[in-house]
């Protein structure tokens, strides 16, 4: 099989299953202990969490702390609901942001969803004309988990500044493929299962000046008396050794996923790209060719792991939210794919899935 659906999960790195088996623990074993218990079992497990916390932490900007959580949906939700005031965000944004519209405005706050511009990107002069001097948060992503466009993050957080808003950055898609280090918002959410980590485990970065949150959980309060739980020594530890590895590799694997974007290109010379061609990451082909019928490409193309849209939205039958905020049409977003490639996808693997999509492709007429 050839996997292609990077945007949705990636593969867990060997590095990062290594690093999470030696924190399972067996009966026998002396690394099963609760992270947050007093005894030298307990303090071996909070050092594992501790060490992977920094190694988290160096992929983000200078300062501010990290916050493990059980995913991005978690961090994102936790920041919504607990920072006061109205909320902006953008049309085309994750459903982990976009569903808390009925919660915020349940509490009497105003939930603003912003227009795109047709390439994708957010419409700054709409965020300059909407934010008022009650809005306390902006919400945008930094990189669109459909369509891979980047967002001009450096000037969206400007505007906020300006009119005294926090910002909230998704950056789900650019953690660990793009450099974040250059930009300062208040909070940013990750997953780290899109860099090859394990499930089920998050982070959310809480900015040296921002105020924290309301905590989403109440209990022991073991997250910076933010969130309560008990922590996965393993999960953290994974999530860890797959942050380093990203470490000092970043150039090296922008380069690669170019590489093989430019060969994917070529290969579907003549199919439309939906979203900015300039401002994108390379990882994320989203193409379409009008008349195809994507439920039968993807049946006749089961070697292929590759998705109709987000795979977050999969199975519902309604066309991508994302790409009807650019502008397509229902047909023309039902005509639509997504090819998603990175560290462990080959030239070769790009090949022979392509020749596989355009035979089935050729079948249908097209």
């Amino acid at each position: 099989m050839i996997y292609l659906d990077y945007q949705a999960t990636t593969p867990l790195a060997p590095e990062a299953r290594e690093a999470m088996l030696r924190w399972l623990g067996g009966p026998d074993s002396d690394t099963f202990g609760n992270p947050h218990s007093p005894h030298r079992m307990g303090r071996m497990a909070a050092a594992a969490v501790e060490a992977a916390r920094e190694q988290v932490a160096g992929l983000m900007p200078a300062g501010g702390q990290v916050v493990f959580t059980s995913g991005a949906t978690e961090a994102l939700n936790m920041v919504l609901l607990g920072t006061p005031g109205d909320v902006i965000t953008f049309a085309t944004e994750h459903a982990a942001v976009l569903d808390c519209a009925r919660a915020i405005e349940a509490q009497g706050r105003r939930f603003t969803v912003l227009p795109v511009l047709p390439d994708g990107r957010a419409d700054l002069d709409a965020l300059g004309a909407a934010i008022t001097p009650n809005t306390g948060l902006v919400a945008i992503m930094a990189v669109n988990n459909e369509i891979g466009v980047i967002h001009p993050l450096a000037e969206a957080i400007a505007i906020a500044r300006a009119a005294g808003a926090k910002v909230l950055v998704d950056a789900v898609q650019a953690f660990g493929r793009l450099p974040l280090t250059p930009f300062s918002p208040d909070f940013i959410a990750v997953s780290a299962h899109k860099i090859h980590g394990p499930k089920g485990v998050g982070a959310l970065w809480i900015g040296p000046d921002a105020p924290a949150p309301r905590p989403l959980l109440w209990g022991g309060g073991q997250e910076a008396r933010l969130r309560s739980g008990t922590l996965s020594a393993a999960l953290c530890a994974g999530f860890g050794a797959a942050s380093r590895l990203v470490t000092g590799g970043l150039e090296e694997q922008m380069f690669h996923v170019k590489h093989l974007r430019n060969i994917a290109r070529g290969l579907f010379d003549g199919w439309t790209v939906n979203g900015s061609i300039e401002h994108r990451w390379h990882g994320n082909l989203n193409i379409r060719r009008d008349g195809l019928d994507v439920a039968r490409l993807m049946s006749d193309c089961r070697n292929v792991m590759f998705s109709a849209g987000s795979a977050c939205a999969s199975g519902s039958g309604r066309p991508s939210h994302v790409l009807k905020a650019i502008g397509l049409t229902d047909p023309q977003a039902k005509s639509s794919i997504r090819l998603g490639f990175g560290r462990y996808t080959t030239p070769e693997d790009i090949e022979t899935a392509a020749a596989a999509i355009l035979a089935a492709a050729k079948e249908q007429g097209l």
